[in-house]
């Protein structure tokens, strides 16, 4: 499904050059339940990000599903991302302005499914993840867990090939932490593909296998 070549991430200020990502290769399979994990500072969001299509290498090759990321420009990319990868952010990133079920319907909007269609799969989505009675409430007007939740079900909606989560269960307590990692766990049993970035043991035990980066590196 992925494979990545020598991705190398740095910023250039002047003659100076920051590397953030050194020379990194892995595979991940389908239906893989890969974690990220190191310190701050290690470049994990920084690669779930290229991994996301949402930020860019300054050298190497990444692959997705044989087509080479590395060479396509951004309308490509924004396809590709659109089409296969759902993304969970440590904030949310939900919509404050839309309610519950638009937030939900976004996505769908974004692909242009038609109406019918839409309103079966918001529906679906507001039952499953336990959120009906929420539909019409703003971003804000949600406990932490919620809004996790509907970031969770936003990033599924469109069944996506691949799930990428950055620490996202950061801002939520034990139980409401407990409650997305099952959902997750549920998720790659029924065959999608995850990629979390976590700080978390407990999480990271959900997934298949670890890597571990330090400095930019990845480490045994």
């Amino acid at each position: 499904m992925i494979k990545l070549r020598n991705i190398t991430k740095y910023y250039s200020s002047g003659f100076v050059k920051t590397f953030v990502l050194r020379d990194i290769s892995f595979d991940v399979e389908e239906g893989d339940f890969v974690t990220i994990m190191g310190p701050s500072g290690a470049g994990k969001s920084t690669l779930l990000y290229i991994l996301g299509m949402l930020d860019t290498p300054s050298s190497g090759e990444y692959l997705f599903y044989d087509k080479k990321v590395h060479k396509m420009n951004e309308r490509m990319l924004s396809e590709l991302h659109k089409n296969h990868i759902g993304f969970v952010f440590q904030s949310y990133h939900l919509i404050d302005d839309l309610t519950v079920y638009e937030n939900l319907e976004t996505p769908l909007l974004y692909k242009k499914i038609k109406g019918s269609e839409r309103k079966g799969l918001v529906c679906d989505a507001l039952d499953k993840f336990r959120i009906v009675g929420k539909k019409a409430l703003f971003p804000n007007q949600l406990s932490g867990g919620q809004q996790q939740r509907v970031a969770v079900a936003r990033a599924i909606i469109t069944n996506p090939k691949l799930i990428l989560a950055d620490e996202p269960t950061g801002n939520l307590n034990s139980k409401e932490g407990e409650e997305i990692m099952e959902m997750f766990k549920e998720l790659n049993e029924n065959g999608t593909t995850i990629i979390q970035v976590t700080h978390s043991e407990k999480n990271a035990s959900y997934g298949r296998r670890i890597i571990n980066l330090l400095d930019g590196w990845i480490i045994d």
